[in-house]
Parts: C-alpha cells; sequence; structure tokens
C-alpha cells in the first residue's frame, strides 16, 4: 500500500509542501519523514481514508516542529511564517482539500536560471520521484556529480527567490522547451524500466499542459507521442520477456489512446507545427502503420536530425535506412556516431551485423550492449540473441576469441593513449 502511494503520489506530496513551506529541501526532508511515519504507522493502525492528505498533514507538521527546534530560529522565521500563513495548524489534518500544484514545482525547477540539464534532473528527482542513482544513471554521470547539481538546484531556487508559481503568458514558450523534455525524459524512464506510474504521471503532466497551453503544437504533439507509444504498452513484455514491435500482438494495442493521439498529432500540424515533438509524433505514428514506409520513416528522422543534432536521431534514421538501403548503408551511418555508451548502438550494430552473416562481430557487439543495459527484460532479451550467435564449431570458437583479444588490445591501447 505505502509503496504505490509513494510511486503514485510523491509528486503532488512534495508540490504541495513546496507551496506550502517555499523550500525545496525542507519539503523533501519532511516528506520523507512523513513517508517514514506512515511506514511505521499504517501497518499498526490502519491506513487513512485520505493517504495523501494524510501524508502531506504530517508532513507539515514535522516540517513547522523541525524549524521551531532550529537554534537560530531568527533565520528561519520567514520559513516559519510562510508555512503559518498559509494554513491552520489547528485544523489542518487528513481531512484537508489540497489543490494539485504540480504544474507550479515543474515550471520552478525549470527556470531559465537554472542550467538545462540541473532542471530535468531537478524535475525528475521532485516530481517523477526517481532516485538520485536512477537519474545519475540516465545522464551517464557519477552519482556523487549528480548528488551536487541537485543540491546546488535547490540551493540556487532558495536563495535567487525564484517563485513558486506557473509563469504568465509572455514567458510561457521560454520555459516550455524544458518542460517538455522534462515531461518526455519521465515517461521515457517509465517506459524503459516498467514504471507504469512514472510514464502515467508523464501523460497527466501532458494532459495539464495541453490545458494551459491549448495552441502551442509542441505541447499537443508531445501528448500524442506519449500517448502512441503507451498504448503498446500491454503488448512489449509477453511471460516478462521483452517483445519487439514486428512481433507484437496488435490486438492488444490501445486502439482508444492511438485515436486520441492521432487527434492530437492532427490538431498539432493544423496548427503548422514543425517542431521535434511534431516530428516525432508522425515518427510515432507511422510507425504504427502496417506496411511501415520506412522511406517517409527514414526521411522524417532526417528532418528531426537537422532540428536537434542529435546523435541518437541518427541511429534511429540508420535502422530506417537498414530496410531501405540495406545493413551495410545503416553500418555507415553508425560508425560516424560518438555513442560508445549508448546500449542501443550496440544492440542495433549486432542486429545488422548478424543480417549480414557476420556472427562473431555480432557476438562481441551484443555481449557490449549486454554489458551497458540495466533492465531485466533487455537483459534476457540480448542473452537470448547473443545464445542464438553461439559458436558451434572448435573453428567458430577460435575465430571468436581471436577477434575478442584482438579488440581488447585496441581498446587498452586507446585507453593508454587517452591518458597520455
Amino acid at each position: 500500500m505505502l509503496e504505490d502511494v509513494f510511486r503514485n503520489e510523491w509528486g503532488r506530496v512534495l508540490a504541495a509542501l513546496v507551496g506550502l513551506l517555499g523550500d525545496i529541501e525542507l519539503a523533501e526532508e519532511a516528506a520523507q519523514d512523513a513517508f517514514a511515519t506512515a511506514a511505521e504507522r499504517w501497518p499498526r493502525d490502519g491506513s487513512p481514508d485520505n493517504p495523501t492528505a494524510w501524508l502531506i498533514a504530517t508532513a507539515r507538521n514535522r516540517a513547522i516542529d523541525r524549524i521551531r527546534r532550529e537554534r537560530n530560529l531568527a533565520a528561519k522565521t520567514e520559513q516559519l511564517r510562510w508555512a503559518m500563513v498559509n494554513t491552520s495548524e489547528e485544523t489542518m489534518d487528513e481531512t484537508t482539500t489540497f489543490p494539485d500544484e504540480r504544474l507550479e514545482l515543474i515550471f520552478t525547477c525549470c527556470h531559465p536560471a537554472l542550467a538545462l540539464d540541473a532542471r530535468v534532473a531537478l524535475t525528475l528527482r521532485t516530481l517523477g520521484g526517481l532516485s538520485t542513482e536512477e537519474i545519475a544513471r540516465g545522464f551517464l554521470v557519477p552519482f556523487e556529480t549528480m548528488s551536487k547539481r541537485l543540491t546546488r538546484a535547490k540551493h540556487k531556487i532558495r536563495d535567487a527567490g525564484i517563485p513558486f508559481a506557473v509563469p504568465p503568458d509572455h514567458l510561457l514558450p521560454e520555459r516550455l522547451e524544458a518542460v517538455l523534455a522534462v515531461v518526455y525524459l519521465i515517461f521515457n524512464e517509465g517506459w524503459s524500466s516498467g514504471r507504469v506510474d512514472l510514464a502515467t504521471e508523464a501523460i497527466r503532466l501532458g494532459r495539464a499542459l495541453t490545458e494551459l497551453m491549448p495552441d502551442e503544437s509542441e505541447t499537443l504533439a508531445l501528448l500524442a507521442l506519449m500517448l502512441l507509444n503507451d498504448s503498446r504498452r500491454a503488448a512489449r513484455f509477453r511471460d516478462g520477456e521483452l517483445v519487439l514491435l514486428d512481433d507484437q500482438d496488435r490486438s492488444l494495442w490501445n486502439e482508444q489512446q492511438i485515436g486520441e493521439a492521432r487527434v492530437l498529432l492532427q490538431r498539432a500540424l493544423a496548427l503548422q507545427g514543425g517542431g521535434p515533438y511534431v516530428v516525432q509524433a508522425a515518427i510515432a505514428d507511422l510507425h504504427l502503420e502496417e506496411p511501415r514506409d520506412w522511406h517517409e520513416i527514414a526521411l522524417l528522422y532526417g528532418v528531426l536530425g537537422r532540428l536537434t543534432g542529435s546523435p541518437v536521431v541518427e541511429l534511429n534514421r540508420a535502422i530506417a535506412i537498414a530496410e531501405t538501403d540495406g545493413p551495410e548503408a545503416a553500418l555507415d551511418v553508425l560508425d560516424q556516431l560518438a555513442l560508445d555508451d549508448y546500449r542501443y548502438v550496440h544492440s542495433t550494430r549486432a542486429d545488422l551485423l548478424r543480417r549480414l552473416g557476420r556472427n562473431a562481430d555480432a557476438r562481441l557487439a551484443y555481449a557490449r550492449a549486454l554489458e551497458l543495459t540495466q533492465t531485466d527484460p533487455e537483459r534476457r532479451f540480448l542473452e537470448g540473441r547473443l545464445s542464438e550467435l553461439r559458436p558451434s564449431s572448435p573453428t567458430d570458437w577460435d575465430d571468436f576469441w581471436t577477434y575478442t583479444l584482438n579488440e581488447l588490445k585496441e581498446s587498452l591501447e586507446r585507453d593508454s593513449r587517452g591518458n597520455e
């Protein structure tokens, strides 16, 4: 019960506390205290009728107690005044009705005074409830680096007095790009890790953003993109194993979501939208067609690549090129990408090499992808592909190990040169 409440309601609890207390760090500490109290009391006394309100009320009261206990109370007077003015301590309990302030929190975390990577990381932490370890892994940086980055961002919000509010209309455009990036990253974390709650939260935030900005094509397109991808959720796994798009049972796809997404995409196009989320939504829609128009998909990935300059987009263009011009042409594109620590580069390379019959090379690429993979379903999928290419004769094994040792030698030499 408590774990479900944490996954589903952490963002709302924290957003309400930031609105009440005016400090993200204090709000996080108070929220953690409240969840710890719930873990102690709920199994014994039973869960309250309104768990979210109980957590907010308990956390708020614990925060006020903590402020009062501080020796230097004068320095905390403003925080205490803020908390006391916002709600009445005597009447605030699990029956209190709290406004949903998650949009205010996401725009606070995405303020232009913060660096873009800090905005994204902070919102993933506060709204998505991701751990610092999960965020660090997503950014490919050490835990300590991400921990310091998050702390600096929280302090900057506090010290600069960044307002806890949705910005006025004339400031919305400059803040939109970071907000959309955050929402999509939350969705992708949920999508890749199997955390349905995060994907659902991202879609909920996407809906809220479309209500706030109904004539913004990129906001409409992002919601369409998430709905199109999420529509295949029930078909992505079979008996706990990952199922590729071509092998999915289409009867399990959510046609209602697909229909809603296509209406949103058409509306975005009618608004003359041509931004990156409009293009991505159009690509996702084409992927649901049977047969797929690989030429159109490759062209759209080319447009998206020019808009974003992203090597990951080039990776996806290479996959489309493999269907139109063959695996060799796709490998030529992959060879230009500096993404050695990105698992999907190696799994894509492995698949292309397998199609060319270069099994020894494919095994090595699958092994590298497996080394970088974090989720169990993807790991099992890659292990299965690697097992299918297991050498069948002593000669194959000799070739495989000779190739592997040469690759390791070259890698060590590259590392040595890089450290000189």
